[in-house]
């Protein structure tokens, strides 16, 4: 008999990972179910995988859908991050595949960026507007707590990473043009991938910590020596990753603080500058898992 999601949210989870569907399966997950959550933003990509990990509760959430069926373009980023932080999500780790801009950063090597730089066009990229006006800092999209956690989980794992770097989020769905990569090149870009940016962004406005896993599949169509990218291709480099990426999750969860150690938890705090008198009920209601702290 087919499992059926249920969609009233009574687990919770602490830690959520976002990725392909191949992470449902990660080795030592136990006390799975699937929960679908309801958000104001519409529904996210899939349902949640709850489950107890390293003796963590994580939700896993195929960003994409189950069978790759959003494009980067189609994927409901709101619903995605709201959804983990009506589930108590505190953390994300997101794992990504990414385009090499950099001679050194090899196919099945880890970058863990710290900058981004957004050429996206046509994705909404916050939960604030209709009512509540917010301004969150970004100058350091990445929290260096959960981050450093993955740098140390990675040497364990005796995984080849690259600590920090600049994450170039593109539109899509068609990869680079010569000119392109080779612009991303000279501006000092180091990969370059289609969703981060997005979660970054919004993770920071639900006060969840975030930090990007990225996996390097290919050099986009720069390097003389490679093939331009191809979707076989990052399949196959993704395939081979599947395997570091869980060993990498799971280390960093046995390793992982209870108390967080960074400003994200209170991103909010000095960023709302709407006046409380002004915000109309419904604007309340909507936004209040993310505001309601503060404006008690």
């Amino acid at each position: 008999m087919k499992r059926r999601a249920k969609s009233i949210v009574t687990a919770k989870a602490e830690i959520g990972i976002m990725g392909g569907s191949g992470l449902y399966h990660m080795p030592g997950l136990e006390r799975v179910r699937e929960v679908r959550v309801a958000t104001p933003f519409g529904k996210p990509s899939d349902a949640f995988m709850l489950g107890t990990l390293e003796g963590r509760r994580v939700a896993f959430l195929a960003r994409h859908g189950r069978g790759h069926v959003l494009l980067p373009s189609e994927v409901n980023y709101r619903a995605n991050i709201y959804g983990m932080k009506k589930l108590g999500v505190e953390r994300i780790i997101s794992v990504t595949a990414v385009g090499s801009l950099r001679e050194d950063m090899r196919p099945l090597d880890v970058v863990l960026p710290t900058q981004f730089f957004d050429r996206t066009t046509a994705r909404p990229s916050t939960f604030f507007g209709g009512g509540i006006v917010a301004h969150i800092s970004f100058a350091d999209p990445i929290c260096p707590a959960l981050m450093e956690v993955l740098a140390q989980a990675c040497a364990a794992c005796r995984v080849n990473c690259h600590r920090g770097g600049t994450y170039v989020c593109m539109e899509g769905p068609a990869f680079s043009t010569k000119a392109e990569s080779g612009t991303y090149r000279a501006w000092g870009m180091d990969v370059i991938g289609m969703t981060n940016l997005q979660e970054a962004k919004l993770a920071r406005e639900a006060e969840i910590c975030y930090s990007s896993l990225a996996m390097v599949t290919d050099y986009d169509c720069w390097h003389p020596d490679h093939d331009a990218v191809t979707v076989a291709q990052i399949i196959d480099y993704l395939n081979r990753n599947v395997a570091n990426a869980q060993r990498i999750i799971r280390a960093a969860l046995a390793s992982l603080s209870s108390d967080r150690g960074c400003k994200c938890g209170s991103a909010l705090a000095h960023a709302i500058l709407t006046d409380r008198k002004k915000m109309s009920p419904r604007a309340r209601k909507k936004l209040g898992l993310l505001v309601g702290k503060y404006l008690k």
